[in-house]
């Protein structure tokens, strides 16, 4: 797909992964935000990190990523919000970032790292000793259908190994939670949502058959492959 429609996509996600206002919320203040630098890496657009720097006015930011769509539209929501003073937009990969942090977020982004277990350890060298990780990441829900293994891939664990994985990276546990169904099935709709209201609008577009296509198999591979397979946890984690 080209740069305007690749742009589009996510535009009706408010973050790229299942997770409810609510549960947002909760995270938030499991993570204790007060003063001193949070990292977000893998951030997208960071709406997740700008929540936390409205929440906490002594806090600040830096959110690292390779996607610069997502980066632009980080810094207009920054602007939007009156937070651009206390933020930073790194177009970076952020499995090379070693900033150290009091606080950081990894949501969905171990792929960067390699893998569960190689981000978990790597990340203890961004954390402070004193500080919190909030880490969220997929996990096997049931046993996985040949159809999910070949979207994920052969790396992705159950959560009692994500468990273990962080153990041994001499992380501790303060809050384990997961996305629930309903969070699932809008993260999944809100993802299509963008190119669907595009295809309505330019039906007779030349790029329409190729988009229609992603849309029906993006939802034919939740539905027939991953859905209530695939979780996804969010862990608020301590040394």
């Amino acid at each position: 797909m080209d740069d305007e429609l690749n742009a589009l996509r996510r535009t009706r996600m408010r973050w790229n992964t299942p997770l409810s206002e609510p549960h947002a919320d909760l995270l938030l203040d499991r993570m204790e935000l007060a003063g001193g630098h949070l990292a977000d890496l893998g951030c997208g657009w960071g709406e997740l990190l700008l929540r936390a720097l409205g929440r906490a006015p002594d806090l600040r930011g830096t959110g690292i990523d390779t996607d610069g769509t997502g980066l632009a539209r980080g810094r207009a929501a920054a602007c939007e919000r009156g937070l651009q003073e206390r933020v930073k937009w790194v177009e970076a990969d952020a499995a090379t970032w070693d900033v150290p942090a009091e606080r950081a977020f990894c949501i969905g982004a171990a792929h960067i790292f390699g893998s569960t277990k190689a981000a978990l350890e790597a990340l203890t060298r961004v954390v402070l000793p004193s500080g919190r990780l909030l880490y969220g990441d997929g996990f096997w829900a049931a046993p996985p259908t040949p159809a999910a293994q070949e979207i994920f891939g052969p790396d992705l664990l159950a959560l009692p190994d994500l468990l273990d994985a962080a153990d041994a990276a001499g992380w501790r546990v303060l809050h384990l939670s997961t996305a629930g169904q309903l969070e699932w099935d809008d993260f999944e709709s809100t993802s299509r949502a963008g190119w669907a209201e595009w295809l309505a609008a330019h039906p007779a577009d030349p790029r329409a058959a190729a988009v229609r296509e992603w849309l029906d198999r993006r939802l034919r591979e939740y539905v027939r492959g991953y859905r209530g397979v695939l979780g996804f946890t969010y862990l608020v984690l301590g040394r």
